[in-house]
């Protein structure tokens, strides 16, 4: 047998990666299929309440801010009690908060229960994200954040569709979202594996991040914004504005499923030119998107959802691009520490997103989401544009793309940025400062 026979192929390669953790990524699936489902449910039904568009928006940035303060929480508590007590304990408290909305219409309610659902799912994300980390080695972390990120986007899709299998002002969607969360813990459990014991990690900060890297850490802290808007507050617009609860979901799951499928596409177009560059043509691109979608409601779906599709594609994916620009600056000895803070940077956006573009639509009307998020991207382009004139040439070395979920905690973030400088060592570049 020559050694030819004894490698495997890039395709094996992901399979065997998949199989070792495929009970956990099933998990996971089942988890961002009652996540995905809840969160429109959420929207579609305060909006049919009569909540308000501002205080819905409100009450759905409560889930980013309980995320932000879940995802520092967790690991001092994973420390203190074990992984699967932590784990077990915040599944139990996420189902039942979801059956909480159910049982209570009611806006202050909700919104301390879409707080604890963030806490819970940060924890959550922390958790089995570190469960995959510990299954993955080095030649396959890479494939494996691939697929997970690919799991989390098509289950929170497919999610989205859930919404037609009963009537939203009842309680059977509330109760099948707290099944599916339930049921998730199973399945993680019983392929309980001890996670890593990482040692402390010092923050870089900020502001020193910000120094090295102003369009990235700007750049983070407005895809968050984006980001809590389209989530928070997408199923708001699209029922304002007139869908069936069927075309809800299928706005939603178009908008979601575009950000998988394109951010691998857009990712090779940055390792391969200025990323600056591409940068400021996706916003500008996804700000184009988001104009012409104020008019295009009425146009015929075959038309209308491929816009949205590649809207959700080239907006869902600018928070990857400025995580890899961002990394163009550091050293190994600083990713970790980093992570930690662009999560930050991107939980902050994620929170003042939702209540900002309610008020828009208080003002403008439905059509308000839409022109909320063209100057968004608008912003970003114009940032870029500035980095750009600042400093003309383009960075001789550049990392490497790796696409993101829209919703991750530090420890995936962490996992891709070695990644992404392990895949910059292997072609001979290295990050470097400014």
């Amino acid at each position: 047998m020559t050694l030819n026979h004894l490698r495997s192929s890039p395709n094996q390669q992901i399979f065997f990666a998949a199989k070792s953790v495929w009970v956990l990524l099933f998990g996971i699936c089942l988890l961002m299929l009652g996540n995905g489902l809840q969160g429109s449910l959420l929207g579609l039904r305060a909006s049919q309440e009569g909540f308000g568009r501002s205080l819905t928006g409100f009450i759905m940035s409560g889930f980013f801010l309980g995320f932000l303060a879940g995802a520092r929480w967790t690991p001092q508590a994973v420390r203190r009690v074990g992984h699967i007590r932590v784990f077990a304990a915040l599944v139990s408290i996420a189902s039942v908060s979801i059956l909480i909305h159910a049982l209570f219409i009611d806006p202050l309610v909700w919104g301390v229960m879409r707080l604890m659902t963030g806490l819970c799912f940060a924890g959550i994300f922390v958790v089995s994200e570190s469960w995959l980390n510990d299954r993955a080695t080095n030649t396959n972390r890479g494939q494996l954040l691939g697929i997970y990120m690919v799991t989390t986007s098509a289950s929170m899709a497919a999610g989205q569709l859930l919404l037609n299998t009963a009537d939203p002002r009842g309680t059977e969607l509330f109760i099948l979202a707290s099944v599916l969360i339930s049921l998730a813990v199973v399945p993680m459990l019983l392929t309980a594996t001890p996670v890593p014991q990482s040692d402390e990690t010092q923050a870089v900060g900020l502001r020193r991040l910000y120094k090295r890297s102003p369009l990235g850490v700007i750049g983070t802290f407005v895809a968050g914004i984006t980001n809590g808007s389209l989530f928070g507050m997408g199923a708001v617009y699209a029922h304002e504005a007139g869908f069936t609860t069927a075309e809800v979901s299928l706005f939603m799951s178009v908008l979601i499923m575009g950000g998988a499928i394109l951010q691998y596409p857009i990712g090779m177009l940055s390792d391969a030119f200025d990323r600056r560059a591409v940068i400021t043509l996706i916003a500008f691109g996804t700000a184009g998107m988001a104009a012409l979608a104020c008019w295009a409601q009425g146009w015929p779906q075959q038309i209308y959802l491929p816009l949205i599709g590649l809207f959700g594609g080239f907006g869902l994916s600018i928070h990857s691009l400025c995580l890899a620009y961002t990394n163009d600056f550091l050293h190994r000895s600083e990713m970790v520490g980093a992570s930690s803070d662009l999560v930050m940077a991107l939980g902050a956006g994620s929170i003042i997103g939702p209540p900002i573009v309610g008020m828009a639509m208080d003002m403008l009307g439905p059509s308000g989401f839409f022109w909320w998020l063209t100057g968004t991207h608008l912003s970003i382009g114009f940032l870029a544009i500035l980095r750009i004139l600042k400093h003309r040439g383009k960075p001789e070395e550049q990392g490497h793309y790796v696409a993101m979920p829209a919703q991750a905690s530090s420890v995936a973030t962490a996992a891709a940025e070695e990644i992404s400088l392990d895949q910059g060592d292997e072609a001979g570049s290295s990050p470097h400062d400014l």
